[in-house]
């Protein structure tokens, strides 16, 4: 259809053209002719001037179509370079379009509206093995593609969507046989493709091989799984936390709630306690200064330490850990696991170690190394320092009348009764059999003989309540020797705290004796 309005059409203004030309034209012969007639009466003259008239149009209409005609040609050049250029841009285009395609790390094909193969780029050859001078113009491809008959009909079902439904597929997975019998999982995106009048003539679609990502996908979350299951039973509790002033967790296993008696949502982010609010505070600087040291000098932690659960018990704990860098900064990672059994084992192998298995109190060996450090500690600082030797009487009489279970009862309730009438910095110890130590820093001879007959009081006028439910009045006898008024060795004083009981007994029990220096 032929525009309208402003100007015309080419043919319309070569037509208006025209008859301008024509009536000009005319109009210069006729009025040539009338002034020529007017002016030139001699008729030989009159033919010469007709016929140079005749020739000066004949020149200028030439000249005017010369004009006409060199801008015509003109036109038509640039018009004929316009195209050529045009050409070649659209070819160069084509190319690089070619070129892109063929050289994309992705599969891209496009088909037409029957399933047809247009156009097979590089990385489809590459990928499925078939060459596109073998697959453009054939719809053959997709039983070597997908050999199963319900898989193919399914995936052509996906293809008719496109194609009649006119819909956009993203992220599509499907699973193709290549040339040489293996198996790839191919993600797809594609979309309805049409002409330069918009109608639609098939379809494009963009492939990319997925094959190793989801492989690797599957072993990660595997190794994830993996990695859960031995968390989640691993004795105590692995964690993440920031290295702040809370250590604020952002991870933490399962064995959280055993070990703390919090769940693991709890701490995460301190939603209901932080992890240093747990440690109990005694135990906290030496925590902390153990963390920043092993922090310091890039090495790992291992920290024994007291909680407090949720319920409220004391728990002692043993943590490993250690430092790493992460993008918000420095965190801290590592295990923590529960030692209270060991610890409770422990201080039992201690006492067995250095208590007395009847009585409770410090056996003989405890007790001469205690005395040895209380001897050097007076000799430093130039103090006193007492010693009583206790021994019950008449106690083979006891064992004898009542037997070794009341024996047994007789000196455990003695011994609770000296270690109530001590200080909390003496000590009393069992040498063996019905024999005490009570060792008395900073006594004078004066001051331990007081306590002597403190303790020997207590034991006289207190009988004791057999588990027969009969009293039992018992008495002691008490040697005391001091440092340094009668010796300056641990052995030296036991020997005359020991010989002065004896003399007790021998002078009628149930008294204290003095020792005698030098004796």
């Amino acid at each position: 259809m032929e525009k309208t309005g402003g100007r015309g059409t080419p043919s319309r203004r070569a037509l208006w053209i025209a008859l301008a030309y024509l009536i000009a034209s005319s109009l210069w012969i006729l009025l040539t002719d009338l002034g020529v007639e007017r002016l030139v009466r001699d008729p030989v003259a009159l033919t010469q001037v007709q016929t140079w008239k005749g020739w000066a149009f004949v020149a200028v209409t030439a000249a005017v179509l010369y004009l006409v005609l060199r801008r015509q040609f003109q036109r038509d050049r640039e018009l004929l370079d316009l195209q050529q250029d045009q050409r070649e841009e659209i070819l160069r285009l084509s190319q690089f379009q070619e070129s892109v395609i063929d050289n994309a790390n992705i599969w891209i094909n496009v088909l037409d509206q029957n399933g047809r193969i247009l156009l097979w780029n590089k990385a489809a050859e590459k990928i499925s093995g078939y060459p596109g001078q073998e697959v453009t113009g054939g719809d053959w491809i997709w039983q070597a593609l997908y050999p199963d008959p319900d898989y193919r009909n399914w995936v052509l079902a996906q293809v008719d969507g496109i194609h009649l439904g006119g819909k956009e597929v993203e992220g599509l997975e499907t699973t193709i046989l290549t040339r040489d019998g293996n198996e790839r999982l191919i993600a797809w995106n594609s979309r309805p493709f049409r002409n330069t009048g918009g109608e639609e003539v098939g379809s494009i679609a963009i492939g990319m091989d997925v094959t190793e990502r989801r492989a690797a996908e599957r072993r990660l979350m595997e190794r994830e799984r993996q990695l859960t299951t031995i968390m989640d039973n691993l004795p105590g509790m692995a964690y993440r936390c920031l290295y702040d002033d809370r250590w604020t967790m952002k991870f933490v296993s399962s064995g959280c709630h055993e070990l703390t008696g919090y769940q693991p949502e709890d701490l995460i982010d301190n939603h209901r306690i932080a992890w240093t609010d747990i440690i109990l505070p005694e135990h906290r600087p030496d925590v902390l200064e153990a963390v920043e040291q092993a922090i310091a000098s890039a090495d790992s932690f291992s920290l024994e330490y007291e909680i407090l659960r949720a319920d409220g018990e004391r728990l002692w704990v043993w943590e490993r850990g250690r430092s790493i860098e992460e993008n918000s900064g420095l965190a801290l990672e590592g295990i923590v696991l529960d030692i209270t059994e060991r610890k409770e084992l422990e201080q039992r192998l201690s006492e067995l170690a250095t208590l007395d298995a009847l009585t409770g109190q410090l056996n003989r060996r405890e007790t001469e190394r205690l005395l040895e450090e209380e001897v050097i500690r007076a000799n430093r600082y130039q103090r006193q320092l007492a010693v009583l030797w206790v021994d019950l009487d008449h106690f083979k009489d006891v064992n004898d009348t009542h037997g070794h279970a009341v024996g047994d009862q007789v000196l455990r309730a003695v011994s609770l009764r000296l270690a109530d009438s001590i200080r909390a910095v003496d000590t009393l110890g069992r040498f063996g059999g019905e024999e005490f130590i009570v060792v008395l820093p900073e006594m004078s001879v004066m001051e331990a003989e007081e306590i002597a007959e403190r303790l020997r009081h207590r034991v006289a006028d207190e009988p004791i309540l057999t588990t027969s439910g009969e009293p039992l009045a018992l008495t002691i006898s008490i040697g005391v020797a001091v440092f340094p008024d009668h010796a300056t060795t641990a052995e030296g004083l036991c020997e005359l705290a020991d010989r002065a009981m004896y003399r007790a007994k021998e002078e009628g029990r149930n008294r204290t004796a003095i020792a005698t220096p030098g004796v």
